[in-house]
């Protein structure tokens, strides 16, 4: 019978008995579960050996193609100066000509300029620890098919940190919502929009809309929240129990704010607990026990690669996010509102209620998939965002290939 014992407990255990400063392995796994999921999960022993774990990881690092795909390159200033690096894929060849409008939904005349129906821009915003890689299957579905800009989020991927936070001023998903602005105004100056946010990404979308709803009325023809959430963060149990998540809730700050300041501890920490930081990827990211083992370590590099001070900088931002009133600005819109029906990090509740402020939008919660649903089911998200993308070009009177209606019309068709 394997033993169990929750990351958090341990922490708590070494600090509550003076033996903090015995405890650096047992930090840095709170470290690695924050930069994993701000969480503590119940993690099993390992039941394979570290060596051949070791070469299947390097295996994978070296052949795995996740996270392969680029764009044009180019960079943006935030208000603060922070580099935002971002990339474009343009529309390889002439797409179809768009369908006839269906006139409700469509903000009449805010789209076409001089007579002219220019294409879609769709613009994702990633998540927490993540980086814009983490939309690689949907990158490839629409690549080449339609206007689309992906970014890194500040401190996160090829983007800088965030200049505000090393000199000490908190994240904040407003800030975010501001530097998508930035990106936009570099990247798709004119023409209709589609947004499209994961978790934290999502987050940023709101605030992006509570600040400029007007840019939103004349240009944003549709968007699209996947496992995200609009304010309550701070209720998630985080499918821990009850207790653990009292605990959590009280230490975590604390031991994040402690963490940051010891950035080479934690990163040894993290490299010498792989097996743990494995499982909590796995718990948090994924519903299912079948994912593909490339798509799960391409999870792993993506998070791991958050420096543990970033982790800290951001996470009391999510639990003082609330937004449910700036949705009010996408109401009659196209939308998509999409989760994962095991996501322990933003519960499908979540989505449910952005859903219910957007009775427009179409709702799907995926069976059995966790956060990371855009990964772990790839061909569903695609054929519901080909449907959300169908419906916002033809809102906006905008150009869209038949082959990418056709994708769409198969998730219609699905009912779900």
């Amino acid at each position: 019978m394997s033993e169990t014992k929750t990351a958090l407990e341990a922490v708590a255990e070494a600090t509550s008995s003076g033996r903090w400063a015995r405890a650096g392995l047992v930090g840095a796994a709170i470290g690695v579960v924050a930069a994993g999921a701000a969480a503590g999960v119940a993690i099993e022993r390992a039941t394979v050996g570290r060596g051949v774990r070791r070469k299947a990881v390097l295996a994978l690092d070296t052949s795995g193609p996740y996270g392969t795909l680029r764009g044009t390159p180019a960079t943006v200033l935030a208000e603060d100066g922070t580099e935002l690096y971002y990339e474009t894929d343009d529309i390889e060849a002439a797409p179809a000509e768009s369908a006839p409008r269906r006139g409700k939904r469509r903000r009449a005349g805010l789209f076409r300029r001089n007579g002219a129906s220019p294409p879609l821009t769709v613009v994702f915003s990633h998540g927490y620890c993540l980086n814009q890689d983490s939309w690689h299957f949907q990158r490839a579905a629409l690549r080449g098919s339609v206007r689309a800009v992906y970014w890194d989020q500040r401190s996160h991927g090829r983007s800088a940190r965030g200049k505000d936070q090393l000199g000490g001023a908190p994240a904040t998903i407003d800030q975010l919502g501001r530097d998508l602005k930035r990106v936009i105004d570099a990247a798709a100056p004119d023409g209709p929009l589609v947004l499209v946010g994961h978790s934290m990404g999502g987050m940023t979308v709101m605030a992006f809309a509570e600040q400029f709803p007007d840019l939103v009325h004349e240009r944003v023809a549709g968007v699209a929240f996947v496992g995200t959430s609009s304010g309550k963060l701070a209720a998630v149990t985080l499918g821990l129990p009850a207790a653990a998540t009292r605990a959590f809730r009280v230490l975590a700050p604390g031991v994040l704010r402690v963490l940051g300041t010891q950035v080479d501890l934690v990163e040894r920490g993290r490299r010498a607990t792989a097996d743990l930081f494995a499982g909590i990827v796995k718990r948090y990211s994924f519903g299912s026990d079948d994912v593909d083992p490339g798509v799960g370590r391409f999870a792993e590099r993506m998070i791991e690669s958050t420096p543990i001070d970033v982790v800290a900088e951001f996470y009391p931002a999510f639990t003082e996010h609330e937004k449910t009133e700036a949705l009010e600005v996408f109401d009659s819109l196209p939308g998509l509102v999409l989760a994962g029906g095991k996501d322990l990090l933003t519960p499908s509740d979540h989505s449910r209620d952005i859903a219910e402020r957007l009775p427009d939008a179409e709702f799907v919660v995926v069976p059995g998939a966790g956060h990371l649903v855009m990964l772990e089911r790839p061909d569903l998200v695609n054929a519901h965002l080909a449907a959300l993308l169908t419906e916002a070009a033809d809102a906006a009177r905008a150009p869209l290939p038949q082959a990418l209606r056709e994708l769409g019309s198969a998730a219609a068709a699905e009912g779900a």
